[in-house]
């Protein structure tokens, strides 16, 4: 497996264990009983913490597939260079940093480390068009 592909799978893992902590932190408020049920009824908004363990999880669903794309297209296109080591480094590790931040509630510099993971995708996705 490529360099690539095993971050693509770590990528993989952290978002799984997101969505795991994200129905675990709603499940802590609403109880097991919501938890089983279809959820039909109007719940109130999840508290500070939970919610904001539930948003970073759909922050991440939100870039997760055009990393996913991005490593694939440069898989297939052959392209295994320093721009999709390091792209691929940068999302994953910026995408970790993110999630500690934002949990956290450190405003502004998790906004950096947002940055630096969608730096690190366009990064993947430019080295097949530079590569020779």
């Amino acid at each position: 497996m490529s360099f690539e592909l095993s971050m693509l799978a770590g990528a993989t893992v952290w978002g799984f264990l997101q969505l795991v902590a994200a129905a675990q932190a709603a499940n802590v408020q609403y109880g097991l009983r919501w938890a089983a049920s279809p959820r039909d009824v109007e719940m109130p908004p999840l508290r500070p913490l939970p919610g904001r363990v539930n948003r970073n999880f759909r922050n991440y669903m939100e870039t997760f597939p055009f990393f996913a794309a991005a490593i694939l297209i440069a898989h297939v296109s052959g392209a295994h260079n320093e721009l999709t080591q390091w792209g691929s480094i940068a999302y994953l590790g910026g995408r970790i940093a993110y999630t500690a931040l934002y949990i956290s509630g450190i405003p502004l510099v998790r906004s950096l480390f947002w940055n630096i993971a969608a730096f690190g995708m366009l990064a993947v996705l430019t080295a097949p068009f530079v590569s020779h």
